[in-house]
Parts: C-alpha cells; structure tokens; sequence
C-alpha cells in the first residue's frame, strides 16, 4: 500500500476489514427495528416505510435496489439521519439515533457519515481541495491540517494533479471522485451513496464503482449505494431489495445478480484499475 494510502486509511476512524475482505464480526454499525415512515395524515397519508428491520454490520458493501415508491431512499434519508421515522428504532455504531436533538444529528452525520450524490453537490466557485476541506472546517480542524487531509484525500482519489481546478474544469468522473474525497475528510466509517453513477457515462460509473469497492475491500469503509441498476448493484456483496415500503429479498450478491453481469462488473473493474 501506498504512503497515500495508508495515509488515508489512518484518516477514517472504525474497524478494519477481515482479514478475508469481508465484514469483520462485530456488533451492526447499522441497525434497525420495525422502522416506518409516513407523511401526510389521515386519508391523504403515505406510508413510505412500512416497519422494515435491518442490520449492516462494518466492511459491508451493499446495494439497496428496488423500483420508484420502493421506499429505498426514504430509508437511506433515515439511515443517513437527514430525517426522523415515525417510529421504530435506529441504533448506529451502538449509538441510539432515532430520538436524537436536531444538533445531535448533525454532529453524528458530520462525525459518522459519509455522503455522495448523484448530482456530486460541489461547491462551483471552491476548488478541489477547497471542496474536499469543507466538511473539516465545520468541525474546526485547523487550515494547515485540512490541507494537509485534503491533498491527501485526493491523492488517494487519483486527483493529485487537479487540486486547484474548479467543478466546471473537471469530468463528470472527476467531479464525483471529489465528492468521494469530500466523504472522506472527517474519517467516517461508513459512505452512503444514492444512485452516484446515474449522471455518469458507463467507463465514468466503472471508474466510480470501483474506487468504493476499493475503500470497502482495502481500507474496511462500509458503503450503501441505493440504485435502480443491476450492473452497479453487482458491485456490491449484498443486495437488499425494496418494494412498497418493506424488504421484500435480502441476499448475497452472488444470489441475485446473474454471472455474466458480476463477471462484467469484475473486467470494468480490472480495466478501471488499470
């Protein structure tokens, strides 16, 4: 492993992977009991989740798949604590997150959580490393360290060479790699992406899937990505799939994505890698 690398590895806080490159056997870093979600009240009320039950435990990588109305992204918005449930019960590395003060979810969210967007979210007049930076300046890292974390960060993304160089400069590809960057900067153990590929053209999103199977596999980050496309799911190694409001099949990846679509995922892989 690099110095960069390993830099970056000591920048994320949590367990690492087994030793195998699969989920270590620890307590869920996600956990969730009969959790629902409904808005609007009486007869006009939509129950967006309808008590779904789930644990991820830490150097998990999972896809969260299932149609439009699925209840796929109100879960990722609660596991992501950008919103509240109407009930049930959400524990997060241990922590209980589900009756949390406002403020208390920001600091978890800043402390615990990585994000990354489909429509990346950069800041247009901050440069790269400007961007990446943003997240420790809300928790009062000093500028020399942030800096210091930010180079780093996109290094390890392989922009080493476009620190200075604004979104409208950048790729689509390059774009999202700052927004992964940005994930990053305050050492969270888990990165949760919703449809990140989705404005990507197909050797971007390979490029893209890749890098987060790379931080799952060699440095322990446990990542959700919620999509509609079975070609990124299969870069996953479990699949949980969504239909009105509740899990209807929790498998393997191996179990749900047919062989000639994994192997596919695996050659973009070694070709993005490259």
């Amino acid at each position: 492993m690099s110095g960069e690398a390993g830099e970056g590895r000591r920048l994320r806080s949590g367990l690492p992977a087994g030793s195998d490159g699969g989920p270590p056997d620890t307590a869920p870093l996600i956990e969730v009991s009969d959790l629902t979600k409904v808005y609007g009240e009486g007869s006009s009320a939509v129950r967006a989740l309808a008590g779904v039950s789930l644990a991820v435990r830490e150097g998990e990588f999972v896809a969260i798949m299932g149609p439009s109305g699925s209840g796929k992204s109100t879960f990722m918005h609660l596991i992501g604590c950008l919103d509240r449930p109407t009930s049930g019960r959400y524990r997060l590395g241990g922590e209980s997150v589900s009756e949390l003060s406002p403020d208390a979810l920001a600091a978890l969210r800043n402390r615990r959580i990585g994000f990354v967007f489909q429509s990346f979210n950069l800041l247009p007049r901050a440069s790269a490393l400007e961007n990446v930076e943003l997240p420790m300046l809300y928790c009062g890292v000093g500028r020399e360290e942030r800096e210091r974390r930010a180079r780093v960060l996109l290094e390890q993304v392989g922009l080493g060479g476009r620190l200075s160089h604004h979104p409208s400069e950048l790729s689509g590809g390059q774009q999202q790699r700052v927004a992964i960057a940005r994930s990053l900067a305050n050492g969270a153990p888990l990165i949760m992406a919703d449809e990140p590929t989705g404005n990507l053209d197909s050797a971007s999103s390979a490029e893209i899937m890749s890098l987060f199977q790379n931080l799952n596999r060699e440095q322990g980050i446990t990542v959700l990505v919620v999509t509609h496309a079975i070609d990124i799911a299969a870069w996953s190694d479990r699949v949980v799939t969504f239909h009105d409001g509740l899990i209807v099949d929790d498998r393997s990846a191996a179990e749900v994505i047919p062989a000639a679509i994994r192997d596919a995922a695996l050659r973009a892989g070694e070709k993005a890698r490259q």
